[in-house]
């Protein structure tokens, strides 16, 4: 009797550093079970060969940035049943957003020799506004067990089961005394998806915001607080326009606060 068939996976990066790829890799024992559910047919990152073809899931880290790039996507959509996001990059358009806020043209003639030999275009997107997506795991870089938790919902049939709440809520479920409460240190946790352990207010450092924003997050009421501790209007819009700067509640609180 033949052996079933195990699904095939895909690995892709776009305008990305590879962090979230390599959080693949660091998964360590999970990946063993992984590499014997699926079969890895396409990830540069991780083997010589790489099977063409149609994939049963795909997962893309990075941003849309060039013309070729949001053409080679439309590609990968048509190959692949199921598409997962994962990042910063591929979900909220990455670190490289800050490129909508400012004019890429000026930034390509400070950088570049020979700006003309440039193709880019004008933003940084996430892979979403190109194409349909299956699910969008968030992180800079993502958290590994959130990524076991794709794969095997992908391989059980069922919707991936990630945290919608707030860093605060991790706070607390660790135990932490709040950063902004008790020594008025700045800090993105009330906004922030949770999904990292709340690594930073665990040091007794503010919330960078890695995770993109929480399902309705109350940024303006956030910003007052931040307000009330010192930021001027300048450092707020620093603090929103780091990892997901053009995640969309990000973006217009500190357009509301820049532009």
């Amino acid at each position: 009797m033949a052996a079933a068939r195990r699904p095939r996976l895909a690995v892709w990066k776009f305008a990305s550093c590879d962090g979230c790829q390599l959080t693949l890799l660091d998964c360590e024992d999970e990946l063993l079970a992984v590499a014997e559910a699926l079969e890895i047919a396409y990830f540069p990152e991780a083997r010589r060969s790489q099977d063409r073809g149609r994939y049963d899931l795909s997962l893309v880290e990075g941003s849309i940035t060039t013309p070729h790039d949001a053409e080679r996507i439309q590609d990968i959509r048509r190959r692949s049943r199921f598409l997962v996001t994962i990042g910063a990059c591929a979900t909220t358009g990455g670190v490289q957003a800050l490129r909508n806020f400012a004019d890429v043209r000026e930034f390509a003639s400070v950088v570049y020799a020979r700006p003309d030999y440039i193709r880019t275009l004008a933003t940084s997107t996430p892979i979403s506004e190109h194409v349909p997506v299956d699910f969008e795991l968030r992180g800079c870089p993502i958290s590994k067990h959130q990524l076991v938790e794709v794969i095997s919902a992908f391989l059980a049939g069922r919707k991936p089961v990630t945290p919608p709440h707030s860093v605060c809520i991790d706070c607390k479920m660790k135990g932490n005394v709040c950063v902004m409460v008790a020594h008025g240190t700045p800090c993105l946790g009330p906004a922030t998806h949770a999904g990292c352990g709340a690594i930073c207010p665990s040091y007794n450092r503010g919330c960078y915001g890695c995770y993109g924003p929480m399902e309705g997050p109350n940024a303006p009421a956030l910003s007052a607080r931040l307000a009330e501790l010192g930021l001027d209007a300048r450092a707020i819009v620093r603090l929103y326009r780091t990892f997901n700067a053009a995640a969309p509640a990000f973006a217009k609180e500190s357009r509301r606060h820049g532009d």
